[in-house]
C-alpha cells in the first residue's frame, strides 16, 4: 500500500454540527491506507457546535473562517491551499464517503491527461421527500468523459495550482466555473463508473426548493457570462431556456393581469385567458410531454416521470428570478452575498 499517494480530503460547511461527524467517519473507514488521508476541515463561520465537532477528531485539521460573506470556493481554498499532497479530495460535510472510491479514483489518476475525477453520488433519503427524491435524479451524468464536475470531486495539486482554485466570489455554480478552466486548460474530466458519495439533502419544504432554484438560475447566469466571455457555449442551452420559456410566460402573465386592471369584465377575462395561454404553452412544452422518455432515461414509472416532467417545466420559474438578480446585481454592483448566520451546509451553499 506503501505506492498509493497521499490524499487531502478538504471539507467544507457551515452550521453541519448534524452532519460533519459521519462525514469524517466515513474517511477514517475508507480502505484506502489511513496514514495517506489528512482530512482538513474548512468552517465557513458556523454558530453550531461544528467546529466542536471537527476538535473530536485528533486527525482532522481544523481552518475556522470568519468571513462577512462566506463562500463554498473560499473555503475550498483554503483547504486545499493549506495541504501538500499530490491529490486533493473535495467533499461537501453533508456527505458520505464510499469505502473503496478512493482507491477506483486513484488508478485513475494514473492517466496523465485527466485532472479531475468523479463517481456517481446518491441521496441517503430519496424517500423522504419529493425534492430529495428529484434531486437523487439530477446529481449524475453519463460516464464517460465529463463537461464539468460537482461539489465531490478528485483532483490534481498541479491543475488546481495552476488554475488558481475555486472562484471565491461566486455563492452558486463555483464547481462548474472552476471544471471549464481546467479543461481549457487542456486536462479532462472524467466520471467513473462507482459509487462516490451518499448525500443528505433533506429538502423537506416548498420554500427550500424554490431558494434552491434561484440560487441555481444565479449560478447559471453567473458561469454563462464567464463562459460566453470566454468564447464557450458551455450552458448556453440552460440559460436561454430558463430566459425564454420563464420570461415568456411571465410577460404573457403580465399582459393578461394588466388587462383585468385596466378593463375589469367578462369579455376582458376571456382576453387575459387567451392571453396568458402562449406562454404557459411556452412553459410548459415540451418537457411536460416527455413522459415516456423519462420513464426510459431515468428508470422511471409512469406517475414518477409526471412528477418530473412538472418539476422540469416549472422549475425554470424561479431560477428565472435568479437569473434577474444576477444581472441587477451587476447594474447596482450590489451582487448576491452568503449571510453568514442564514447558512446550512445541504441547503445555501450547496452546488448546482
Amino acid at each position: 500500500m506503501s505506492h498509493l499517494p497521499a490524499i487531502d480530503c478538504v471539507l467544507i460547511g457551515v452550521n453541519c454540527s448534524k452532519t460533519l461527524g459521519r462525514c469524517i467517519d466515513s474517511l477514517l473507514a475508507s480502505d484506502y491506507p489511513s496514514e495517506k488521508i489528512r482530512i482538513y476541515y474548512v468552517d465557513g463561520g458556523s454558530t453550531d457546535r461544528s467546529i466542536e465537532v471537527a476538535r473530536g477528531y485528533g486527525s482532522v485539521a481544523l481552518i475556522a473562517l470568519h468571513p462577512e460573506y462566506p463562500t463554498p470556493g473560499m473555503g475550498r481554498n483554503h483547504g486545499w491551499k493549506q495541504g501538500s499532497s499530490e491529490l486533493v479530495h473535495f467533499l461537501d460535510s453533508d456527505t458520505i464517503l464510499n469505502p473503496d472510491w478512493l482507491k477506483i479514483a486513484v488508478k485513475a489518476m494514473d492517466d496523465e491527461q485527466i485532472g479531475a475525477v468523479m463517481g456517481f453520488r446518491k441521496e441517503m433519503h430519496p424517500e423522504h421527500s419529493v425534492y430529495n427524491w428529484i434531486g437523487n435524479i439530477e446529481w449524475n451524468g453519463p460516464i464517460g468523459e465529463s463537461s464539468c464536475f460537482g461539489g465531490d470531486v478528485l483532483l490534481k495539486r498541479k491543475v488546481l495550482e495552476k488554475t488558481g482554485g475555486y472562484d471565491e466570489l461566486l455563492v452558486g455554480g463555483e464547481d462548474p466555473e472552476l471544471s471549464r478552466r481546467i479543461i481549457r486548460d487542456g486536462w479532462k474530466i472524467v466520471r467513473l463508473d462507482a459509487l462516490m458519495t451518499q448525500h443528505d439533502l433533506a429538502m423537506k419544504t416548498v420554500r427550500q426548493y424554490l431558494a434552491r432554484a434561484f440560487r441555481s438560475g444565479y449560478g447559471f447566469a453567473a458561469v454563462r457570462k464567464r463562459e460566453a466571455e470566454a468564447g464557450s457555449d458551455f450552458w448556453k442551452y440552460e440559460f436561454q431556456k430558463i430566459a425564454i420559456k420563464g420570461g415568456g410566460f411571465f410577460i404573457c402573465l403580465i399582459f393578461s393581469l394588466l388587462i383585468l386592471l385596466i378593463y375589469p369584465s367578462s369579455a376582458a377575462i376571456t382576453i387575459a385567458l387567451l392571453t396568458v395561454t402562449p406562454g404557459t404553452a411556452l412553459l410548459l412544452n415540451p418537457r411536460i410531454f416527455k413522459v415516456n422518455k423519462f420513464m426510459r432515461e431515468n428508470k422511471l414509472n409512469k406517475k414518477e416521470a409526471r412528477i418530473y416532467a412538472w418539476h422540469c417545466s416549472l422549475v425554470v420559474i424561479p431560477q428565472l428570478f435568479g437569473l434577474i438578480r444576477f444581472y441587477a446585481g451587476l447594474v447596482t454592483n450590489n451582487p448576491l452575498r452568503n449571510k453568514r448566520n442564514a447558512l446550512t451546509t445541504g441547503l445555501s451553499i450547496s452546488e448546482i
